[in-house]
C-alpha cells in the first residue's frame, strides 16, 4: 500500500520527511511477526502506528487489544495480562483469563512499556522468547500465539543504566524500532493539522469556521507544542469555540497559546563538551558563592557610604534598626576601621564610628574574584573540619567529589 492511500484510509495528516518514514516502516513491518517497539513523546499518536501495524498485518482478522502498562498497579498487573486462577490470591474468586490468552492469534499493543515492574517484564520476555506463560497462582504452562507491539515515550536506555528496565527485554522488544516525530519537528504539518482539526469540530458543532491569517501560521509554527498533536487539537477547539473573531490574527492567537516560560527545552546541558552529569551540587555551590557575594556588596556598599560621610566632615546618623554583624575578617577591607558602641541603658544606642585615617584616605576594594572567594570558602571547611572532606563537603553543602575536584583545581594542601 502507498501512503497516499494509508493515509486516506486512517485519515492522516501531515507530509513531512520523519513522519513519512515512520509510515514506510510500519507498513513494511506490518506483514510479518516481528515485535515492534514505538518511540515517541506522549500525544504523537504511537497508538495510531499500532493500529496501521495490525490492519496491515495477517492477523487483522483476529483480536486486538491496547493496555496502558502505567494505568494498571503494580499488584494486579500480572493478574490482568496473564490471568490467574481461583484462590491465587484475596479477591480471586474465579479463575480469569489475562490478555495473552484472550488475544492468542492476534496483537497486543503495550503502551508505557517503561512502566511495566521488573518481574512482569520477566513473564514478558518469558512469552516473547517461546510463547509460554503461567496464570498466576497456576504451575501449569500455558501456551499462546501474539504478536506484541510496545511503546514508550521514555529513554529505556537509560531506564536499563538505573536498574529499572531489563536490557535483554529491551533487545528483544526492539526488533524494529519505529521513530514518532514530535510536532515541532513537523512544521510543515502543523497548519493542516489545526486546520483538520478546526473544520471537524465546527462542522460537529455548526459552528462558522476559523482561519488562521499568515501571521498566526507563524506564530503556531514557532510554538513548542510540548504536548504534541493532542495539544494542538485542544487549542483548535478551544479557539473555535471562545473565539469572537472567525479570522485569527497572531495577536489574538496569543492569547489562547500557553506560556512557555519555565518549561524543559529536552536539551541536555553540556559543560566542557559533555552532559553535566552533577547538577544539584553545582546548583548549590553556585548558590553558596551568589549569597556571599551578594552579602559582600551589601557591605561594601555601606563602607562607602560611611567612607564618603567622613570625608565630607559629616556626622554619622544612629541607626534605629538592628545593627549588621561585623564583618568577617576575609572580608573586612585593606585598612581597618575601629567600630565602638558606647554603653548607654537604652536598648537602641547610636553608634560613633572612628577612624584615624585622614579624610582623603584611598579606599581600596576588596577582590572579588568567585574563585578566589570559592578557594578561601574551601580552605575555611577543611580548617573547621580538621582536612575531612567529607564532613566539609557537607558543610559547604556540595558532593563529596566536587569538592575533591575543586581541591585539585585549586591546588589546595590538606
Amino acid at each position: 500500500m502507498d501512503l497516499r492511500s494509508l493515509k486516506q484510509r486512517f485519515a492522516l495528516i501531515g507530509n513531512s520527511s520523519a513522519f513519512n518514514h515512520a509510515l514506510s516502516v510500519a507498513v513494511r513491518v506490518a506483514p510479518t511477526n516481528l515485535t515492534v517497539l514505538i518511540n515517541g513523546e506522549s500525544g504523537v499518536g504511537k497508538d495510531v502506528f499500532s493500529k496501521i501495524i495490525h490492519s496491515l498485518s495477517p492477523r487483522k482478522h483476529n483480536e486486538f487489544i491496547a493496555v496502558n502498562c502505567g494505568a494498571i498497579p503494580e499488584g494486579t498487573i500480572d493478574s490482568e495480562l496473564f490471568g490467574h486462577e481461583k484462590g491465587a490470591f484475596t479477591g480471586a474468586s474465579d479463575t480469569r483469563k489475562g490478555y495473552f490468552e484472550f488475544v492468542d492469534g492476534g496483537t497486543i499493543f503495550l503502551d508505557e512499556i517503561g512502566e511495566m515492574p521488573l518481574g512482569t517484564q520477566a513473564r514478558l520476555l518469558r512469552i516473547l522468547e517461546s510463547g509460554e506463560f503461567l496464570k498466576v497462582g497456576s504451575s501449569k504452562v500455558q501456551k499462546t500465539d501474539v504478536r506484541v507491539i510496545a511503546a514508550t515515550n521514555k529513554n529505556l536506555l537509560e531506564l536499563i543504566q538505573k536498574g529499572k528496565f531489563r536490557e535483554d527485554l529491551y533487545y528483544r522488544l526492539n526488533t524494529v524500532p519505529i521513530a514518532v516525530p514530535p510536532l515541532r519537528e513537523r512544521k510543515e504539518d502543523i497548519h493542516l493539522l489545526f486546520r483538520k482539526f478546526a473544520m471537524d469540530f465546527c462542522e460537529n458543532h455548526r459552528i462558522e469556521p476559523i482561519i488562521l491569517e499568515e501571521d498566526a501560521q507563524a506564530l503556531l509554527n514557532a510554538y513548542p507544542w510540548y504536548g504534541n498533536i493532542r495539544e494542538l487539537k485542544n487549542l483548535a477547539e478551544q479557539i473555535a469555540v471562545l473565539s469572537k473573531e472567525r479570522l485569527i490574527n497572531a495577536d489574538l492567537l496569543s492569547t489562547f497559546l500557553p506560556s512557555t516560560d519555565g518549561r524543559d527545552t529536552r536539551l541536555p546541558m553540556v559543560v566542557n563538551g559533555s552532559e553535566y552529569q552533577d547538577s544539584e551540587s553545582s546548583f548549590r555551590e553556585r548558590e553558596m558563592l551568589y549569597t556571599v557575594l551578594f552579602e559582600m556588596r551589601n557591605d561594601i556598599k555601606q563602607l562607602r557610604e560611611m567612607l564618603l560621610a567622613m570625608s565630607q566632615g559629616k556626622g554619622i546618623e544612629p541607626w534605629e534598626k538592628d545593627i549588621p554583624q561585623p564583618f568577617p575578617s576575609e572580608y573586612s577591607p585593606s585598612r581597618s576601621f575601629e567600630v565602638k558602641a558606647l554603653e548607654s541603658s537604652s536598648a537602641k544606642s547610636p553608634i560613633v564610628i572612628s577612624t584615624d585615617q585622614p579624610k582623603d584616605a584611598e579606599v581600596v576594594e576588596e577582590s572579588l574574584s568567585i574563585a578566589d572567594k570559592e578557594r578561601e570558602l574551601i580552605e575555611k571547611a577543611l580548617k573547621k573540619h580538621k582536612g575531612k572532606r567529607k564532613d566539609a563537603a557537607l558543610d559547604l553543602e556540595i558532593a563529596e567529589r566536587t569538592l575533591y575536584r575543586k581541591i585539585k583545581q585549586y591546588n589546595i594542601q590538606i
